[in-house]
């Protein structure tokens, strides 16, 4: 059974930074895609970023040069720094583990909030 759990979501002021993990428990995170979503209240989630086995990364236009996406193989963790939030980043933030045969695998989702 695959399961993914976020962590590192909070209350932070404009401009700041924070860190969230997923950690993922039933699979390999080195062997296939993962990315992360978010979706802010009345609107569609959106990806934001996402990371391939060979370590290719993609980002949304919104949170390029601020975010990063890595990986860590030895810890079986995603993580996604977030620099530089502004209050338009305000939404729930969630992993995907995409393996190449459905299904496609979320966590519970962990909330970021950014206000002064």
């Amino acid at each position: 059974q695959v399961q993914l759990v976020e962590s590192g979501g909070g209350l932070v002021q404009p401009g700041g930074s924070l860190r969230l993990s997923c950690t993922v428990s039933g699979a390999r995170v080195s062997i296939n895609s993962m990315a992360w979503y978010r979706q802010a209240p009345g609107k569609q989630r959106e990806l934001v970023a996402s990371i391939t086995p060979g370590r290719s990364t993609n980002y949304a236009d919104l949170v390029k040069g601020r975010f990063t996406i890595s990986r860590d193989n030895v810890k079986n963790t995603l993580s996604l720094q977030m620099n530089n939030l502004k209050p338009e980043d305000t939404a729930v933030y969630y992993c995907k583990y995409s393996p190449p045969v459905p299904p496609v695998y979320w966590g519970q989702g962990t909330q970021v909030t950014v206000s002064s």
